[in-house]
């Protein structure tokens, strides 16, 4: 469906070597979770699991539902039935603090442009409740770690796409939150962003940091832990990647999306 990056990602740190324990605490433990909207079911009694320090790729056509169930698993969307525990707290119960334990880079960035990166940065930190010097600390270790130190004072509107986007990804790791969620976070950048960006994801993760990650490039998906694929609302096939080309009996991912998408042309 899309070209490859340019290099492929450093291997992930759990699928590469050991496979992450199953005995890993659960980030996200999703029970039926359901959502209606008068007579359509948007997402129709989803239940999966994502443990601590897992890479999990969630993925579906537009209007699949894998959006709105995102938005249920922070806290932005009531379920109309079903459970969702993220970061140790319950989403019905208390959706603020779920906010508060979370991380979430949506397709827009999450930025302000007419904002300088680092006016960005202490905003954002004033919202999650950090101290002016833990701030300072914090932006310090992101912006060194993403090489925007020099360019601290420039607006966001005059970055590049791409160094918009990893300023982004930063500013969620901000207040160091337990599970991070990113929406289709590579969309529209080159192939070399790409393969940096994939390269944070890792590092994150292997620091303990639970990524949930929606993406359209089905190579990307390659690179996760485990996956979902949705289709009308509920989740068709789940596992490692391995599992679900071998569960449908293909060789690729983009064979399994057709396979699942579009039943009709796989026939």
């Amino acid at each position: 469906m899309n070209a490859p990056p340019d290099k492929a990602p450093p291997a992930s740190p759990h699928t590469a070597s050991a496979p992450l324990a199953d005995s890993a605490p659960l980030a996200i433990d999703a029970r039926g979770l359901t959502r209606r909207f008068g007579d359509f079911t948007a997402v129709n009694a989803i239940t999966f699991d994502v443990r601590q320090g897992e890479v999990f790729g969630f993925l579906g056509a537009n209007g699949a539902g894998k959006t709105t169930a995102m938005r249920m698993l922070i806290g932005l969307l009531e379920p109309t039935e079903g459970s969702a525990i993220v970061a140790g707290v319950d989403v019905v119960h208390d959706a603020d603090a779920v906010r508060r334990r979370i991380g979430y880079m949506s397709q827009r960035f999450s930025l302000y442009d007419d904002l300088t990166v680092q006016e960005n940065i202490r905003l954002f930190g004033a919202i999650y409740g950090l101290s002016d010097a833990r701030i300072a600390e914090r932006s310090e270790v992101l912006l060194a770690r993403i090489g925007l130190l020099e360019s601290r004072k420039e607006l966001v509107r005059r970055l590049p796409l791409g160094w918009r986007q990893q300023l982004a990804f930063s500013v969620a790791l901000l207040h160091e939150p337990q599970v991070l969620f990113l929406d289709e976070p590579t969309g529209g950048v080159d192939p070399i962003t790409r393969r940096v960006f994939w390269e944070l994801i890792y590092e994150t993760a292997a620091a303990g940091t639970t990524v949930l990650v929606t993406t359209h490039y089905l190579d990307e998906a390659e690179y996760c832990d485990r996956l979902t694929i949705m289709v009308d609302g509920s989740i068709a096939v789940a596992g490692s990647p391995g599992e679900v080309k071998r569960a449908l009996g293909v060789t690729t991912l983009d064979e399994a999306f057709l396979h699942l998408t579009r039943p009709a042309a796989a026939t």
